[in-house]
């Protein structure tokens, strides 16, 4: 267990005051009840289909922690939401592969140019990934209404953020569309401390908690649970070039490049929310 996980409320409240009140109760007992990996998970995040450069980013991202805390199972309809270069596609579609159905979601033109590559570079992995278009226009193919059991989306609301309120809310109103009731839309985003000026979440790649689950809770859903799995206490989050100051995108290069090796990737948090039933 990583010392992420490890984290104690208190020092969560002189972290996040803020939202001490709101959430250290919840975001203490997902903490203390994150369940338990299975063998078929770690398998898939064991897979050497992987690309090494990902394996090598395992140990700031949590995957096999963050999809048991998600509730992901082999044989759910998984949606994963602006793929990029595809990361967590390499562990999701071996996961899914036998008795899953799993969806990659983004711009049909480019924004999926990475499960492309992926698919035609190894079919037998990721050929039955299906694609959909995100948001979908007339004669693009789209994820069913109420088909799918979890929706993920990791590292992305801040671009959906820089489109502006009104299309971010467009976009959570997708994903409540997609799932069936009951379903798991599980988050994960870099996090912009509490205090900080809500404007830097035009502009730094961070984005408030609180504004997070407003955008959720305002398209419908209800929020179900918080950890702190993929927590960074050295991220403080006000670097001069945002968020991609820091690994894997070192926007400064070389600049200070030890100094951002030694932080890490970002401090992120890792929200559950439920479409009722």
């Amino acid at each position: 267990m990583s010392d992420a996980i490890a984290f104690k409320s208190a020092e969560i409240v002189m972290r996040y005051p803020v939202l001490a009140l709101a959430s250290i109760a919840l975001a203490t007992v997902a903490v203390a009840q994150l369940p338990r990996v299975t063998p078929a998970l770690q398998a898939a995040v064991a897979a050497k289909t992987r690309t090494p450069a990902n394996v090598a980013r395992d140990g700031y991202r949590h995957p096999a922690q963050t999809l048991a805390f998600f509730g992901v199972k082999p044989t759910d309809t998984v949606v994963e939401l602006i793929p990029g270069g595809g990361w967590y596609t390499e562990i999701l579609a071996p996961y899914l592969a036998k008795r899953g159905t799993f969806y990659a979601v983004g711009g049909m033109e480019r924004g999926l140019n990475g499960v492309k590559a992926l698919q035609a570079k190894d079919a037998a992995t990721y050929g039955k990934v299906r694609l959909a278009a995100f948001p979908a226009k007339d004669g693009e193919p789209s994820v069913p209404a109420g088909s799918a059991d979890v929706v993920v989306t990791f590292r992305n609301i801040h671009n959906l953020r820089f489109a502006g309120v009104d299309q971010t809310r467009a976009a959570f109103a997708e994903m409540y569309r997609m799932l069936k009731p009951g379903g798991t839309l599980g988050i994960v985003e870099h996090r912009l401390p509490e205090a900080r000026d809500a404007a830097a979440e035009e502009k730094s790649g961070y984005m408030k908690t609180s504004s997070v689950v407003a955008f959720a809770t305002g398209a419908g859903f209800r929020q179900a649970g918080s950890s702190e799995i993929n927590a960074n206490p050295k991220d403080t989050a006000d670097w001069p070039e945002g968020v991609w100051t820091l690994p894997p995108v070192y926007r400064l290069k070389d600049v200070d490049r030890a100094k951002y090796a030694a932080i890490g990737e970002s401090d992120r948090m890792t929200l559950r929310f439920v479409k009722p039933k």
